[in-house]
């Protein structure tokens, strides 16, 4: 799914392998390996090839529908574990669904640490994460918010981020992000 998910958006943009790989940090040979399955990518370089791409990191996860349903059945919400962090997304949202936010529930482990370092995006990404259960650390440029179960934190992703779990306790947070490409434009 996600192989074929990155190709076609590539393949949709007009982009070759070099023009990817100039916009997004990555390789031609890992962008290349990722699209044929042959590369089990991290969440870092799967930022990377979506901010390239200028979508989302969730939407490489969409499955493709024939058909567009306004229901996504939790059996059909694909599941992606990070080999890196081993934590585990799913997307939330139903795919295709013509919407302006994508929502993804993200199970992260005790003592996990991500770090996304892509900047100011070709496309407006504007984020909120809420913890479920747990607590996170978010350290957005050179700002760090200690979240706990139940906070919500609202940022424009325009400077790297990163997620830590300094506890020895799973947590649990749900991502909410809007695009301007999705039908909002800042004003």
């Amino acid at each position: 799914m996600l192989a074929g998910r990155v190709r076609r958006l590539r393949s949709a943009r007009g982009l070759t392998l070099d023009e990817l790989a100039d916009r997004s940090g990555v390789s031609r040979s890992m962008i290349s390996l990722v699209e044929r399955g042959e590369s089990n990518p991290t969440a870092v370089v799967l930022d990377r090839i979506s901010s390239g791409l200028g979508v989302t990191l969730a939407s490489l996860f969409e499955p493709e529908r024939n058909t567009v349903s306004p229901v996504a059945r939790r059996s059909e919400q694909p599941l992606w574990r990070d080999p890196q962090t081993g934590y585990v997304r799913r997307n939330l949202s139903p795919p295709g669904f013509h919407s302006p936010i994508e929502l993804v529930e993200v199970d992260f482990p005790a003592g996990g640490r991500i770090t996304y370092e892509t900047g100011v995006r070709e496309v407006g990404i504007d984020q909120q994460v809420w913890v479920l259960e747990g607590e996170i650390d978010v350290v957005l440029g050179d700002e760090c918010h200690r979240l706990l179960a139940g906070d919500c934190f609202a940022m424009r992703l325009d400077r790297p981020i990163t997620y830590h779990n300094s506890t020895d306790s799973p947590a649990r947070y749900l991502v909410v992000l809007t695009t301007e490409d999705r039908g909002r434009a800042r004003r």
